[in-house]
């Protein structure tokens, strides 16, 4: 199910100067906010919990999905690159899982460590927090690739769709309206998080069995539609 050469040529793409100058901008912004933050007020729980959980995993961690999630498979077919790919004998599930395997590294590379390096420069993971929130940001990585590997196959404007969701539906409607939290990755992720630590900074309205339960289902629903659409790809370009 797993292609090297595959797994080689996405990281190659997602990887270059371009990509990885933009991917490498967020987290670095988050621990330059993380160091300013402990500059200012100090060592403080309640303070690492709302940066940590507004900055990096309401905000950080769905946008660098959207950047490693389409970019792994959106520009091949946007330049028709895709149809080299398609005509080697390899399976189109393979393709898809590789490419989901590289996107979920690279989001977890790129949020979840300067989540775990920004949580200890807050407040040297006092309560758990820093922990808590990587744990999320693992999580939530894991359905923010698949679920933007799909739109990469479906949409040529996937990563304009994808900003919109991670920017309107996460950052806004996911923390401010009560009934669109249950169908938030952010809130699922949080859950999860929730177990790692005692208090209550790191807190969801979607409980653990529904959390865990809608991960799974959506991160391979996504990962299976995905499939299907790469099946109606011809070598020739012609759905």
């Amino acid at each position: 199910m797993y292609d090297p050469t595959v797994a080689r040529l996405t990281y190659r793409a997602l990887l270059g100067r371009r990509r990885a100058l933009i991917l490498g901008a967020l987290p670095l912004l988050l621990i330059v906010i993380a160091v300013a933050v402990r500059g200012l007020v100090g060592a403080d729980d309640q303070t690492a919990a709302d940066v940590l959980g507004g900055l990096a995993l309401a905000t950080m961690v769905p946008i660098i999905g959207v950047i490693a999630g389409t970019g792994a498979i959106g520009p091949e077919i946007d330049d028709g690159s895709v149809i080299y790919l398609l005509a080697k004998p390899l399976k189109r599930p393979t393709i898809i899982f590789t490419k989901l395997i590289v996107a979920i590294g690279v989001t977890m590379a790129f949020s979840a460590v300067p989540t775990f390096i920004a949580g200890l420069i807050l407040n040297g993971n006092g309560q758990q927090v820093a922990v808590a929130y990587t744990v999320a940001a693992l999580v939530a990585s894991i359905a923010y690739a698949a679920l933007f590997l799909l739109l990469g196959t479906v949409s040529r404007h996937a990563v304009v769709f994808g900003l919109v969701y991670a920017l309107v539906w996460e950052a806004l409607f996911g923390s401010l309206v009560a009934g669109a939290r249950t169908l938030s990755v952010q809130q699922w992720a949080l859950a999860v998080g929730h177990k790692v630590t005692d208090g209550d900074l790191v807190t969801s309205d979607v409980s653990l069995p529904t959390a865990t339960v809608l991960l799974i289902v959506v991160t391979v629903l996504a990962t299976w539609f995905a499939g299907q659409k790469l099946r109606t790809l011809t070598p020739t370009g012609d759905e």
